[in-house]
């Protein structure tokens, strides 16, 4: 890991990001970091406590002066999304995450960085453990598995927290003040196809789409970029239909927070139709090249020749998994009404895995309206149980309703435009972030969510900005300063 990470102000800031990043941490296999955050707490002689979901609580008293404010929550989520390049060797059980500095920003090599939400956890940390910053009374909340479920936020109880105001630092964008999100719902569907023997001479070809700019499937649905399983999925259905090719497996995308970047399917081509399937696949890649140039500048389609697969899907399942595919929607479903430039529902086609007679498609499903996001649920799994799949959903969580008149809101509407001169971007965003959960046992709760500038997040092009950074962290601490006095 680069000391050039470690030496780079706020320092302090800096070096808790870099232990947390030295703590292997992906949803779901949260223990190490859960260890790694109570340890931290206790090592203060601070109140600690684990919940019996994996959550920490760690309070902390006011700061000299400042014992007649409102208790505040800083809350941010422990896990991150791991991905990585294909060409990356990388083991995110054992490996720390391997950072360094490139101009203003700092990634990681081949890998996700974890800023999100690592540079929130870090400045929850830095905080905790200073003895010469302004603050009220703090109750530090970190979650878990945010990244796949929101099972922490979901089974927080009642009671644990004493706070009347929330600060979530989870938001990528620093002129944005986020007081609203969107909830969602993972569909999930599965099933068995029938194979059958390879048609005698028939020719055996990879194809790999990659190299897409992906992203989350929540902050960067908007921006139009590619899903790999869709441009497999339409490559695929013209080949079966002009060239009778048929699939022996596809493997495609990965979590479903994150837009596919790459997608390998395996084929079998009549012998007669191979030159024409080669010729097509050429035209496909110039097609797809010119249509994504902007949004996937690195999209690569490349075609290689492998030894003919044994058995492939039968003839109408091939049919049937093509035009569902194709069906499904992906995308930007409906923008909001009433509020400029928000995405109010959308869906991700996250996974596509067939093989050896079973097949998997996951989804995300996002929306803030509760209603429509299970309309389109429901619309998905419909076109998918025409491929004989069984359909469920899970992990659905609300959206997070906007109170553009709460006090914390304006105190910092009005401190962001003393202190940078400019307006606040006060909105909702269409992530999945955790206050529309929390609020549901804290209805009284005021909550704002904020952080530093943070690009490419869920993927290996993960970046966060220095500047933003120290932008930010002074803004969170004249923030801790201005807390309204209790009533």
């Amino acid at each position: 890991m680069s000391t050039e990470v470690r030496n780079l102000e706020p320092k302090a800031l800096w070096n808790n990001f870099a232990d947390l990043n030295a703590v292997p941490r992906p949803s779901k296999k949260e223990e190490r970091v859960i260890q790694f955050i109570k340890e931290f707490g206790e090592g203060l002689g601070l109140e600690t406590y684990v919940d019996e979901v994996g959550n920490v609580i760690i309070k902390k008293p006011a700061s000299k002066g400042m014992e007649n404010r409102q208790t505040v929550a800083i809350q941010s989520h422990l896990d991150m999304v791991h991905q990585k390049n294909a060409d990356t060797d990388f083991d995110f059980e054992t490996q720390g995450i391997d950072m360094y500095v490139d101009g203003d920003w700092v990634r990681a090599k081949g890998t996700t960085l974890g800023a999100d939400n690592g540079m929130g956890v870090a400045s929850i940390m830095t905080l905790l453990a200073s003895n010469d910053i302004a603050h009220p009374p703090i109750e530090a909340l970190f979650t878990i598995d945010e990244e796949t479920g929101m099972t922490g936020a979901m089974g927080l109880k009642g009671g644990l927290l004493d706070a009347t105001i929330m600060l979530n630092l989870d938001t990528e964008d620093d002129r944005e003040l986020t007081i609203g999100c969107a909830g969602g719902v993972d569909v999930t569907a599965t099933g068995k196809y029938e194979q059958e023997q390879t048609t005698a001479g028939a020719k055996g070809y990879k194809l790999s789409i990659k190299g897409l700019t992906g992203g989350h499937s929540g902050m960067d649905i908007h921006l139009g970029r590619g899903n790999a399983n869709k441009l497999m999925n339409r490559v695929l259905s013209q080949a079966a239909e002009q060239f009778g090719v048929r699939v022996a497996n596809i493997d495609g995308g990965g979590l479903r927070n994150a837009i596919p970047r790459e997608s390998v399917a395996e084929v079998a081509v009549p012998a007669d139709k191979e030159a024409d399937f080669k010729a097509f696949v050429e035209e496909q890649k110039a097609i797809l090249k010119k249509e994504h140039n902007t949004t996937d500048p690195n999209l690569q389609v490349i075609l290689d020749s492998i030894e003919t697969p044994a058995q492939v899907a039968t003839s109408d399942f091939n049919g049937k998994l093509l035009r569902v595919l194709y069906t499904c929607p992906n995308g930007i479903y409906r923008m909001s009404p009433d509020i400029e430039h928000l995405v109010q529902t959308s869906n991700n086609v996250a996974r596509v895995l067939v093989k050896d007679g079973e097949f998997t498609i996951l989804c995300l499903t996002r929306s803030s309206v509760d209603s429509e996001k299970m309309d389109l649920a429901r619309a998905i799994r419909s076109a998918l149980e025409l491929a004989g799949a069984d359909v469920k959903f899970s992990g659905s969580y609300p959206g997070w309703m906007p109170k553009p008149d709460a006090s914390i809101v304006k105190v910092m509407s009005d401190l962001y435009r003393s202190k940078f001169k400019q307006e606040p971007h006060v909105n909702a965003c269409h992530a999945g972030l955790e206050c529309g959960i929390l609020g549901a046992n804290y209805p009284e709760m005021e909550m704002i969510s904020f952080g530093p500038n943070i690009t490419g997040a869920h993927s290996p092009d993960e970046k966060v900005q220095i500047s933003s950074v120290q932008k930010y962290w002074d803004f969170l601490l004249e923030t801790l300063a201005k807390t309204p006095e209790k009533a």
